[in-house]
């Protein structure tokens, strides 16, 4: 992968933390920057699509624990194409 250099200021006391947590780690300061910078990208980062984009049919109130349950259960049995579905 190829990168870019930049230039950004950083207060102080961030950067005594980076350098101990570079020599406890035994990797670079910049490797420990490079990761919060991919943590900061991805924390603001718009997906294209929705985390969960599958719904259940619900009967308009809240389903107890085993209903959940049995449900997620039926959902993955259907796309594993194992079991029976539902929970004991």
């Amino acid at each position: 992968m190829s990168m870019k250099r930049t230039n950004v200021y950083a207060d102080p006391e961030d950067l005594a933390i980076i350098k101990e947590a570079a020599k406890r780690r035994g990797i670079s300061e910049a490797e420990i920057i490079r990761q919060g910078i991919h943590l900061a990208a991805m924390a603001n980062r718009v997906w294209d699509e929705p985390l969960f984009s599958r719904t259940f049919q619900g009967g308009g109130r809240t389903p107890s624990r085993r209903e959940v349950r049995d449900t997620v259960a039926e959902a993955v049995c259907r796309e594993t194409g194992s079991g029976t579905g539902t929970a004991a």
